[in-house]
């Protein structure tokens, strides 16, 4: 097929999605914010009067398009609207969250909990954890919000603890990507004498959860955690939304240590 219904840039929006990349790499390589993909893409879509990614592919591979009555392409129209009103809120959540860490000039006791309540409140969470991760490969529980008062307690006498390997923390160590927990209790693990295990779900009643690496370069630094007390897995969505907030905890993580380093070159 000839694409000359579409401008360069939408062909290269186009043919990126339709190859499999994500709305933030595509956004990545151009050099465009991932809501102007979307938007993109809301115009690809009516002009090539296709619905998914597979259709789209087809379209750019050559096939006809297919017939569709007006409910159809209203329908298609209307999601692709949700999506781009879901994008643009993200960019409104990493605003804010840059703004926080800015206006907390190095101060992690006064940044994190804010960043924390803000993910909680967009995530649909009940509580959340920030660990810190390095010493001797241990987790540190430095920053919580929100978290049963035993469930705090339990992690305020562990200081810095090991994970086992089928943990939630664990797994993500391991593998460094992350971990979406359907339901905490229903895994084999929870059935055995893991400490932490037992810890999150009978002391902090934790079901749903999912833990995000802290990345600063190739090395781990620490865990973004969230938590739900109902078993209502974290969507992709959510859980992307999460990874934002992990990645800023690092940049907070990372100003600190500079502007603690800068103190005390002065003193």
């Amino acid at each position: 097929m000839e694409h000359v219904e579409l401008s360069p840039r939408e062909l290269q929006v186009a043919q990126a999605y339709a190859s499999g990349a994500t709305y933030q790499k595509i956004a990545d390589t151009l050099n465009i914010a991932p809501s102007t993909v979307r938007t993109h893409l809301a115009t690809i879509y009516r002009k090539l009067e296709v619905s998914s990614k597979q259709e789209l592919a087809t379209r750019l591979d050559g096939e006809a398009a297919h017939t569709r009555n007006p409910s159809e392409i209203t329908a298609v129209m209307s999601e692709l609207a949700l999506s781009l009103e879901e994008a643009i809120s993200r960019e409104k959540a990493l605003i804010e969250v840059l703004r926080i860490i800015s206006a907390g000039k190095g101060d992690l006791d006064a940044v994190m909990p804010l960043i924390l309540r803000y993910a909680l409140e967009l995530c649909d969470a009940e509580f959340g954890i920030l660990f810190e991760y390095g010493y001797r490969g241990k987790f540190h529980a430095t920053f919580t919000l929100g978290i049963p008062s035993e469930f705090k307690t339990w992690f305020d006498d562990q200081g810095w603890f090991t994970v086992g390997a089928q943990t939630g923390l664990g797994r993500m160590d391991a593998q460094r990507e992350v971990i979406n927990i359907f339901d905490v209790k229903s895994e084999a693990i929870y059935r055995t004498d893991d400490p932490l295990r037992y810890a999150t779900a009978d002391l902090g009643g934790a079901r749903s959860f999912v833990a995000i690496p802290m990345m600063a370069a190739d090395e781990l630094v620490g865990a973004f955690a969230l938590y739900r007390k109902t078993v209502r897995p974290f969507s992709d969505d959510t859980t992307r939304l999460a990874q934002m907030f992990a990645a800023q905890s690092v940049i907070a993580l990372e100003n600190a240590r500079i502007i603690r380093a800068m103190q005390e070159a002065r003193a």
